[in-house]
């Protein structure tokens, strides 16, 4: 009966293992410790965003980590590399590689911007529809989806490309099926659905480069805004105390990771 009783108990911690193991690994789930870096690649990193997953802010990590020295920005149509981030006035450049440019045209796939993201357009971008079919939505007169005026220049400039052979078009082809397209407004998030507008490619112009007729010049890139007001004190006293600002636990409370692998809800002082 002894034995019976003893075999018992070992089962039932046996069993009671794998439970004790994941409800160990669960109190700590982001493993942020050393993990967190202030560049990537060759671009500064800067709460609130983070170099990888419990780094910055939670509401940004989702949409932005580094992944072998490239700056990632994620949306829901792909994945696109970080080119810039100006922290002074809050903006960033995403570049899409399938986006056409001056210089290579090819078929586009199409772009979002999530609605609940902290991230908007800024109003530097014309967004340019190329290849279109002569029946798409985007010219019927009763929509007024592509501007007119001066901004149609930018089609006839982008059609004077060699590029545009990549698209299908011989260069200098006439602009009637290029759009500078003009979206309906939206409360929040972006959606440009090439399919539905009938079109082959598409590219975004956030700069002349100071020579609007030399489209060789032209600054090819998604400008973003992002909303810089999750910098706090706390985060602050994190930077100056030599860590950086991250987040853990299933709540993503605020973390500061320091330099020796440690984290706290504070700062780095007295860390070691």
């Amino acid at each position: 009966m002894p034995s019976i009783s003893n075999a018992w108990i070992v089962t039932c911690i046996l069993l009671s293992l794998p439970i004790h193991f994941t409800i160990s690994a669960a109190v700590n789930p982001i493993p942020i410790n050393g993990t967190c870096h202030d560049t990537c690649g060759t671009i500064s990193v800067k709460y609130p965003f983070g170099s990888g997953f419990g780094c910055g802010h939670p509401d940004f990590a989702r949409y932005v980590r580094c992944n072998a020295g490239t700056l990632e920005f994620s949306t829901g149509t792909g994945i696109y590399n970080v080119s810039d981030i100006d922290y002074s006035s809050g903006t960033l450049i995403i570049r899409d590689p399938f986006m056409s440019t001056c210089s290579s045209m090819q078929n586009s796939g199409s772009f979002s911007l999530d609605r609940a993201s902290p991230f908007t357009l800024t109003g530097e971008n014309i967004f340019v529809l190329l290849g279109c079919s002569t029946n798409s939505p985007l010219f019927d007169p009763a929509e007024d989806l592509c501007a007119m005026g001066s901004r149609s220049r930018v089609c006839r400039g982008l059609y004077s490309c060699k590029g545009v052979t990549g698209i299908g078009l011989p260069q200098n082809a006439p602009p009637s099926t290029c759009c500078v397209y003009e979206s309906p407004i939206q409360l929040a998030g972006y959606t440009l659905d090439l399919p539905k507008l009938q079109c082959s490619s598409y590219t975004s112009v956030y700069s002349f480069g100071g020579s609007e007729g030399d489209p060789m010049k032209w600054k090819f890139g998604i400008s973003l805004q992002y909303n810089d007001s999750y910098y706090s004190n706390v985060c602050k006293d994190c930077e100056t105390s030599g860590g950086l600002c991250g987040f853990t636990g299933f709540d993503q409370s605020f973390a500061c990771v320091c330099e020796n692998g440690k984290n706290t809800s504070t700062s780095c002082f007295g860390q070691g």
